[in-house]
């Protein structure tokens, strides 16, 4: 008896990889034993930059290896996780000036010392996806990844913001969406 072929297409990974990359400007860095990053990035072709510290966005120091997890631009949900290199860029090497040009140019409300300011003050680090997926499209783990977010001075759980004019009292035969019952 002979088995009959797929007829499913073999998924095209890299290929997968590069329109994750090139479709969604964000993707999120998983650091070993710390949270979920999410980052800013611009695409090379094999390599997506990012750049971090004041002014910018925050990101800890990445170790040489870490997770980065794309989302799909159609449904922002989870399309694929991959391995990478993260190899921070020393400013004035033509890497460094080649990813800070690229950067400037994606971001939107660049100013003009952008460049100044990132070769002083922040990080220019180039993420190199390698090896095999850990998950893709129909190879996802069971685990839903969902985690608190970030305790931060504008995490609002107890207190209530100020609203002008105070905030609309609902009445006790107020049914959501606006009419009431008679």
């Amino acid at each position: 008896m002979t088995e009959e072929p797929s007829l499913q297409p073999a998924l095209n990974l890299s290929a997968l990889l590069n329109e994750a990359m090139t479709k969604s400007s964000l993707l999120w860095v998983d650091v070993a034993d710390d949270r979920t990053w999410p980052a800013w990035h611009v695409w090379d072709g094999t390599t997506a930059f990012v750049v971090s510290g004041p002014g910018e966005q925050p990101l800890p120091w990445l170790p040489k290896e870490v997770n980065l997890i794309l989302r799909s631009k159609d449904s922002g949900g989870r399309l694929l996780t991959t391995r990478a290199h993260a190899v921070v860029l020393e400013p004035g090497s033509p890497e460094w000036d080649h990813a800070a040009e690229l950067l400037r140019a994606s971001r939107l409300n660049s100013i003009d010392d952008s460049l100044t300011r990132w070769a002083r003050e922040c990080t220019v680090t180039a993420l190199s996806p390698f090896g095999s997926p850990l998950e893709s499209p129909g190879a996802y783990t069971a685990l839903d990844l969902r985690a608190e977010p970030a305790r931060t001075t504008v995490t609002t759980t107890a207190w209530r913001p100020w609203h002008w004019k105070g905030r609309g009292h609902r009445r006790a035969n107020d049914v959501p969406g606006g009419s009431r019952k008679r």
